[in-house]
């Protein structure tokens, strides 16, 4: 009995050691003396941990009475290690000792805008990102940042998304990765479903409005996306994130890094598992995606190899949802067949130095190859053959010329080349230039089979019935120079000239020949200035972008009616400034488009529909974003943009069976508003934190109408919608874990009906009165209600 009762009186007392012994303490810069935020401070044995607030201090609770083994670690500086005795009397105040080591910010400086830059740009960190990274894709993620619309073809953000910026769709949008580009070299779109959970793996990007500055690959004709991949961890590290949600949506993703072995090598990893069955039926997405980096940090060089890859099979939702359908049966799909799906998988992988020369010069190499391959299948009834080059197939005296047939379509291509630059920095600072440039070559196989046939006849699985070679190079060169005229006053300038040869040969998907070759040699400027004073900022700039025909353009068009390149001439005019607590930036663009290429309803030879120049159009706005904290506990952010789209003089086709002979009316409008582009987009964002680790954050957004097509027509347009997500995240570090974070977010809080995405066609048939009757046709992609994703993340 007394034995028992000495154990539980010293039980008792080691539990109030436990609670009662805290520690304190400051961590800061050891030169400046500037308190370091976000700094890491961990007990190497307890697992007890914090991370310093906006003053640089922490506070570890509950440790024990003894020694503690303290750890104190932040990017660029060297770890700091001290056995400390508890209790404790008083603060403890730390100092970190900068460690010489090169940036890793070098890599994509080039192709990025800077503090003085005269563009218009938004930079979001891996913090922003992480907050609503539960497995959706990056176009979702980014929605509430200024002029975004984004969409999903399945409707809960997962498998096909996609985004506008300014009313630009991913086909005009740029998109780098290391300033690599990542732009498919035909289609020029950017392909997300291919980079499943990529945002796990990104360490900032910066979103360029308008034209923004020269960079790699595809032209800038709108915006840009430009990624950093994970930077160099000091300490070794281990994460487990495990999401689940509506429509059975699950995401495991594990992620690890060894830190920084022998002050010079580290290597990250990450596997990454997706899936959903969505909001439409059967359109379920399949994703795995795995990322892998090693590097060498040396004080004048770093060495990095990158390699990550994306699989994906999701089941077709292309097809949309007919108008009829869109009040009672919102999920409702097209395609029924088991199999009708697409399958992709695209391999990344890059190479990438980057090195100080003496005091003023810095260079950047980045070798890359990218291998892209997949299909996908379509079950089509009572096809004809003559489509597939195929001749009727004769049984009895019965003449077959149609059947049921199951087809695959596939790309197999290779990308591949090299992007540099180097850059001067006089020793005042008052010279900022960089020459850069790349060279890049796609090789794309296109080809079609056929699997299966109800009545085959004389054919043989696996039989191309089309298959075509296209080989892209792409160049360019560029040079830009930011220059300090005065204190504050900077001119700005940056040239770049960019070259294209695309050559393409074999038998089309229509079974057309299309044998080709174009050239092209692009002038893009880009001209401006930003005035600092105290801390706001204010720019102007002009420049000019020209960009090529798409690989359908040339394709789709008759051969003898190459379309003309597009032009973008660009002014951008604004003021970004921080004042306290108060943060926030306003412009003015305009961008004068030449030659756009647009739907307009005319077809081919063979009936294809084609894109057609037009020879005016524009876009002109006013976009403000905002932040304010009003206290500790309330931020408040949000933007909003207000802009006019419009084309001068455009031409509808329209088809006509309302006759013997078929044939097209062209009807022409003048000063009409550009598909797709709302004349309002706003967000707004309210974070309230009651308590420490508790954060409450409501999300709004708002998008104006759009149109379906180029008419103005109110008959074929997408409804103006409000929405509003909520998410409560609670972040804690519990004994023997770095960290623990658990996020609820609540999409769609008020179950909103809306359709941000959608398409439209129409058509002339017999009628009684005047005999004819126009007929409309709209289909839209339907996005889903209420719906949740839990997610759970355990840091080590």
């Amino acid at each position: 009995m007394k034995k028992l009762v000495i154990g539980l009186v010293l039980y008792l007392a080691t539990i109030s050691a436990w609670a009662q012994n805290s520690l304190s303490g400051k961590v800061t810069e050891s030169q400046s003396g500037e308190p370091l935020i976000g700094a890491s401070v961990w007990t190497e044995k307890l697992g007890i941990g914090a991370v310093t607030d906006e003053k640089g201090e922490f506070t570890l609770s509950k440790l024990p009475a003894g020694e503690v083994e303290l750890r104190v670690s932040f990017l660029g500086f060297e770890a700091f290690r001290q056995v400390i005795s508890v209790p404790y009397a008083g603060k403890l105040e730390i100092a970190l000792t900068s460690r010489e080591f090169l940036s890793e910010e070098f890599v994509v400086s080039a192709t990025r805008a800077s503090a003085n830059t005269p563009t218009t740009f938004t930079n979001v960190d891996k913090s922003e990102i992480a907050k609503r990274n539960l497995g959706q894709d990056i176009p979702i993620l980014l929605q509430y940042t200024p002029s975004v619309v984004s969409y999903s073809d399945a409707g809960a953000g997962v498998g096909y998304t996609g985004m506008r910026i300014r009313g630009t769709d991913q086909t005009r949008i740029n998109g780098t990765v290391n300033g690599i580009p990542i732009n498919d070299a035909e289609s020029h779109g950017i392909f997300f479903v291919n980079m499943p959970d990529f945002a796990s793996s990104v360490d900032n990007v910066q979103i360029q409005r308008g034209v923004g500055t020269s960079t790699n690959g595809a032209a800038t004709f709108g915006a840009s996306l430009n990624f950093q991949t994970d930077t160099r961890h000091d300490d070794p590290y281990a994460q487990i994130d495990n999401s689940f949600g509506s429509f059975n949506t699950w995401r495991h993703k594990v992620k690890a890094g060894t830190g920084l072995l022998n002050d010079r090598f580290a290597v990250d990893a990450r596997l990454s598992k997706i899936t959903s069955d969505g909001y439409v039926d059967r359109a379920f997405s399949d994703l795995s995606s795995w990322f892998v980096s090693g590097g060498y940090y040396g004080e004048k060089s770093v060495i990095k190899v990158i390699a990550f890859s994306g699989k994906e099979q999701t089941y077709q939702s292309w097809n949309g949802l007919p108008e009829s359908k869109l009040e009672d049966d919102r999920t409702w799909n097209y395609y029924t067949y088991d199999n009708e799906t697409d399958n992709y998988q695209q391999d990344h992988y890059q190479f990438i130095y980057t090195g100080k020369v003496g005091t003023n010069w810095k260079t950047n190499l980045a070798l890359h190859y990218t291998y892209g391959r997949g299909y996908y299948e379509q079950y089509r009834e009572d096809d004809d053959l003559a489509s597939y080059g195929l001749p009727p197939v004769t049984i009895g005296d019965e003449t077959i010329e149609s059947t049921d047939i199951i087809r695959r379509r596939w790309l197999d291509n290779d990308f591949f080349g090299f992007v540099g630059s180097v850059n001067y920095i006089s020793d005042n600072g008052q010279l900022d230039f960089i020459l850069g440039g790349g060279a890049n070559r796609y090789d794309g196989d296109h080809f079609g089979e056929i699997i299966w046939a109800r009545i085959a006849g004389d054919t043989e699985i696996r039989d191309r019935y089309y298959d075509n070679n296209a080989v892209k190079d792409d160049r360019n060169i560029y040079a830009k120079a930011t220059y300090e005229v005065s204190p504050g006053l900077n001119l700005f300038g940056d040239l770049q000239v960019r070259g294209i040869d695309y050559s393409f040969a074999g038998v089309n998907d229509d079974r057309r020949i299309v044998d080709g070759q174009e050239s092209y040699t692009f002038f893009n400027p880009k001209f401006g200035f930003s005035y600092e004073k105290g801390k706001q900022t204010w720019y102007a700039s002009f420049a000019v972008a020209n960009r090529e025909p798409t690989r359908s353009d040339f394709t789709d068009n008759p051969i003898t009616e190459v379309p003309k390149p597009e032009r973008l001439n660009n002014i951008e005019a604004g003021i970004r400034a921080q004042s306290g607590r108060f943060s926030y930036n306003a412009n003015f663009y305009y961008m004068d488009y030449k030659d756009q290429l647009i739907l307009t309803g005319q077809i081919n030879d063979v009936g294809a529909y084609i894109r057609e120049n037009v020879a005016s159009s524009y876009r002109a706005g006013l976009e403000f974003d905002a932040a304010f904290q009003l206290s500790k506990a309330w931020t408040f952010g949000g933007n909003i943009a207000f802009s006019q789209n419009k084309i001068n003089e455009f031409t509808e086709y329209v088809d006509d069976y309302s006759g013997a002979d078929f044939q097209q009316e062209a009807f022409t409008y003048t000063d009409t508003d550009i598909a797709f582009s709302p004349n309002v987009v706003g967000s707004a964002i309210i974070e309230f934190k009651p308590v420490k680790n508790l954060s409450l954050n409501l999300l709004n957004k708002y998008v104006g109408k759009q149109y379906l097509d180029n008419t103005s027509n109110d008959g074929r347009s997408l409804d103006a919608f409000f929405i509003s997500d909520f998410r409560i995240s609670y972040a804690a570090q519990p004994r023997f874990f770095k960290g623990l974070e658990l996020n609820l977010l609540i999409n769609n809080i008020f179950n909103e009906m809306y359709e941000p995405n959608g398409y439209t066609f129409s058509y002339f048939v017999p009628g009684e009165a005047s005999g004819r009757e126009l007929v409309t046709e709209n289909f839209y992609y339907p996005q889903a209600g209420t719906n949740f994703l839990l997610g759970l993340s355990l840091k080590f």
